[in-house]
């Protein structure tokens, strides 16, 4: 197999690359070189997506087998259009790695690939979708973003030569946006640990080298297709996820689980104060079925945890993204959190002295 991978040198697309490499599969990378380095054995071409004259000279490196997107999160779906139809004559296949926000349900309703997706066209610049000022409904942009980049893929290969693959919370081993590192050094810390809400609640996160070794499964194979690509419902739940966090950094930390209702009380912000907790009811309900029957193999949450630790250990570092600064609660706030936390429960048993 000879595969083009648009990014290849941080998280998923390197992920891609590593796995594409191990398969024994020729591997060319385009990016600006910008982000991060290519790995050896790659053949790496250096462009911009958004210049033509790059898009020609790129195609001029093919042909490739399949065309492995992984780059496209802040282009616009137009850019997208342009790149495929560039490389369209000299690739058998396309597979777009988009993302669970291009369902209009996300996160409020549970999900399948039937679902409606968001209104983006695969023509639109990255102005389309912008929120109007004074805006207090649901943050749609990111997901019309994707949903035209999806039907750019599709418009310009053919929807049985496209494989969409929609992941909602990717972790593991260089994971740029901090969620899963953040707990880890959390719960590194120790002492009494805030746990949001319901030890129970089954979540949902992917590990990038299961996504990675699924999108070249796809890549190699025949007809096109829809994949929510997340763990199934029910398997991981926060508790297994928190508790793994403290296993592996050595914690003498123990959770207090907060009710819900206590932290939208205090104001904080769901998905990036304490990573991974939102109350909508469809953020974790996402039926990747389709998916599993394709091939998708989910490795256990903990794992994921386990690698993550390791490759923090050894000194790790992601390529540096503005996301990384949004995720974390204070340990000010977390402080105060817990005292009242502490507060209710104290009140709670006096009202049921005798």
């Amino acid at each position: 197999m000879r595969i083009l991978i648009l990014g290849g040198t941080w998280f998923l697309g390197r992920a891609v690359a590593e796995e594409a490499l191990r398969r024994g599969w020729a591997v060319s990378t385009f990016n600006r070189g910008q982000s991060g380095v290519d790995l050896a054995g790659v053949g790496a071409v250096r462009g911009d997506r958004t210049v033509a004259a790059d898009l020609v000279r790129l195609a001029g490196e093919g042909p490739w087998d399949a065309v492995v997107d992984t780059s496209s999160s802040a282009l616009a779906p137009r850019d997208v259009l342009a790149g495929a139809r560039a490389v369209e004559s000299v690739a058998g296949r396309y597979v777009y790695v988009s993302t669970v926000n291009a369902y209009r349900g996300w996160p409020d309703e549970p999900l399948t690939e039937d679902s409606e997706l968001l209104d983006g066209p695969p023509d639109a610049d990255a102005d389309y979708g912008r929120l109007p000022e004074g805006w207090d409904g649901p943050d749609w942009y990111y997901g019309r973003q994707k949903a035209g980049a999806e039907r750019a893929a599709v418009e310009a290969f053919g929807a049985d030569r496209v494989a969409v693959l929609r992941p909602g919370v990717i972790l593991g081993p260089g994971e740029y946006v901090g969620r899963l590192p953040w707990w880890l050094r959390r719960a590194q810390r120790g002492g009494q640990v805030l746990a949001p809400g319901r030890p129970s609640q089954s979540i949902q996160p992917v590990d990038v080298r299961d996504v990675a070794v699924f999108a070249l499964d796809q890549a190699a194979a025949a007809g096109g297709g829809e994949y929510n690509v997340v763990a199934p419902v029910g398997r991981e739940t926060m508790s297994g996820f928190l508790d793994a966090c403290l296993a592996v950094t050595g914690s003498e930390g123990h959770l207090a689980w907060v009710p819900e209702d206590l932290l939208v009380e205090h104001g904080v912000e769901q998905w990036t104060e304490l990573p991974l907790w939102r109350t909508h009811a469809g953020v974790w309900n996402i039926d990747s079925s389709r998916a599993q029957t394709a091939g998708l193999v989910c490795r256990p949450l903990a794992e994921t945890v386990e690698a993550t630790w390791a490759w923090l250990h050894r000194g790790g570092l992601p390529v540096q993204h503005p996301r990384w600064d949004e995720h974390g609660i204070s340990p000010e706030k977390e402080g105060r959190i817990l005292a009242a936390f502490a507060r209710r429960a104290s009140s709670a048993l006096d009202g049921k002295a005798p």
